[in-house]
């Protein structure tokens, strides 16, 4: 075959995967979400309960409504394209189906393993199902209500202490204060924004950190909801690094916002902090996606950030994925503080979490010298739920060796 006739012959090819993208794509998108909603409706509403028509027709319809409503809201809410309050309303509405049908799915599921003690010990149905039914509805609506609670509260201040061998002693004590994952986005969090600002403020941070995600959406959508960040303070540095979320096209606008509000933006770059004859280098790089996001000048360039320091000086890394950390564990940094997992936001995705980052939160080490802080993050992407997974304001105290 000429090279000509490959040509003409991954053009013609070239329609036919996309027809067949748009034919697979939205039947995949159903069939998760007929499975999504169809356990809970099965669990609650049929399942041998035998409940009055009324409310078997009832309770279809609704299920039947809310799955198609799912995906349409969640495409015209987080489709590319012209933001606006109409986008937003949708956005919302999509946010909170998905959340609240993962936690029926979730606990429709285990319902499971309460049908089956109920069966062990006699019970027959309709009564079985009716219990099951009636528990898992309750479980479904008090972990909704709770999660969405969890979600907009003001974050659990979380302290840890973290031991450097090559940390000075002036700098010993040095109180490094990290906030993460706060996606401002479709549900207006000013209020919420003002709260956090003062809950950081009052544990009077040295060294204050944002890992990124900040927002979901420009820099105009969000102005408002980011603008208590301009008051947070800290004594030595205020530092921000990019997100995988500012890679959807907003990273240079957002790094440059930051600069505008005082903080250093370290986009492949570090500052060192001096005390005396002692010093501490803080670097940041770019978010994990940047360099495959098509954003010009960027990608995580861990040696650009570190060019020019002294190796021997102790090195704190912003980096917003944990699984950053295995570069960093080559370059022999000492501490990388890292968020994006949300600490799964709503159980179980934990574990789901763990299958692409080598932690979900907390410290943990890395190699002969490198450790990593995993913030659960202070905000939350998406549906407004956190389900055992509490958001943080996280609060290191750096102890010299």
């Amino acid at each position: 075959m000429t090279d000509r006739q490959q040509q003409d012959t991954d053009r013609s090819a070239a329609p036919n995967r996309g027809n067949r993208r748009r034919i697979v794509v939205p039947v995949m998108v159903f069939g998760v979400c007929a499975v999504l909603f169809g356990l809970p409706t099965w669990t609650v509403v049929f399942a041998g309960a035998q409940w009055p028509a009324i409310v078997r027709v009832l309770g279809t319809v609704v299920a039947v409504g809310a799955l198609l409503a799912l995906p349409a809201a969640m495409y015209l809410g987080h489709r590319p394209g012209p933001e606006g309050r109409g986008k937003d309303a949708w956005a919302r509405i999509g946010d909170v189906l998905l959340g609240v049908v993962w936690i029926a799915f979730v606990w429709s599921t285990l319902s499971l393993l309460l049908r089956l003690g109920l069966w062990l010990v006699g019970v027959d149905d309709p009564m079985r199902s009716r219990i099951v039914a009636a528990t898992t509805a309750v479980v479904v609506v008090v972990l909704a209500l709770w999660g969405h609670y969890e979600a907009m509260r003001t974050p659990r201040v979380r302290h840890t202490r973290v031991r450097i061998d090559r940390l000075g002693a002036r700098f010993h004590g040095l109180k490094v204060v990290l906030v993460t994952d706060t996606h401002f986005g479709p549900l207006d969090r000013t209020v919420w924004s003002q709260r956090l600002t003062d809950a950081v403020n009052a544990v009077e941070p040295d060294v204050l950190a944002h890992v990124g995600d900040i927002a979901d959406g420009s820099v105009d959508r969000r102005r408002r909801q980011a603008a208590p960040l301009e008051s947070m303070r800290a004594s030595a540095a205020r530092v921000y690094v990019t997100g995988n979320h500012e890679y959807f096209g907003e990273a240079q606008e957002w790094l440059d916002h930051m600069e505008t509000l005082g903080w250093n933006a370290l986009h492949n770059r570090h500052l060192v902090l001096h005390r005396g004859e002692d010093a501490l280098i803080i670097a940041g790089v770019d978010d994990a996606t940047a360099k495959g996001s098509g954003a010009t000048g960027h990608g995580a360039d861990l040696d650009r950030a570190l060019d020019g320091t002294d190796p021997s000086m102790p090195v704190l890394l912003l980096a917003h994925q944990p699984k950053q950390v295995a570069d960093a564990a080559r370059a022999g940094v000492d501490l990388q503080v890292s968020g994006h997992t949300h600490g799964g936001q709503i159980w179980p995705f934990s574990a789901l979490v763990r299958l692409d980052q080598p932690v979900v939160h907390g410290l943990s080490r890395h190699g002969a010298r490198t450790q990593l802080y995993t913030s659960r993050g202070s905000g939350f992407w998406g549906p407004p739920f956190r389900v055992f997974a509490p958001s943080e304001i996280s609060v290191l105290t750096l102890v010299a060796g």
